[in-house]
């Protein structure tokens, strides 16, 4: 079974409170249970981390390296600030799937730019909760198909 970590950045923990207008009523402890549930359902073993700090994730991402297979991250505002979250996702040469709740490229220009779209196979945005639902579905089709880009 492959093993997938879903990372989640900051201010994520206070999702369903946090503007729920732009990012909905879902809490982050619904949708790593949906992530949890969802990956059983489609044979990914899934794990969840959240940190509103820079080298926690960094941390989580390196030490993914050897132990998964996959991961899924949201990294909230650090999307378009860390270089050093994309050069650690670059390191540990692991498919990863860039998610955001919000439809990013229909808000403000400063969000338009992602640092981790360029290491990622591919962005998922815009579908609220149900982002992370197809970010698993789409690591879960291409760890199948054994491709390595």
């Amino acid at each position: 079974m492959n093993k997938i970590l879903v990372l989640n950045g900051p201010n994520l923990n206070l999702l369903g409170t946090r503007q729920p207008e732009v990012y909905g009523s879902t809490t982050l402890k619904m949708v790593e249970e949906q992530c949890v549930a969802h990956g059983t359902s489609i044979g990914l073993e899934v794990s969840t981390f959240q940190s509103n700090h820079e080298g926690a994730l960094i941390d989580a991402i390196h030490q993914a390296r050897g132990t998964q297979n996959g991961l899924v991250l949201n990294a909230g505002a650090y999307t378009h600030t860390s270089i050093a979250l994309m050069d650690a996702i670059a390191s540990v040469e692991l498919p990863l799937v860039e998610v955001h709740l919000s439809n990013i490229h229909a808000r403000e220009s400063f969000r338009h730019k992602s640092y981790i779209a360029s290491v990622a196979l591919g962005q998922i945005c815009g579908f609220g909760a149900q982002s992370y639902v197809l970010a698993l579905d789409a690591l879960a089709a291409h760890l199948k198909s054994g491709d390595v880009a």
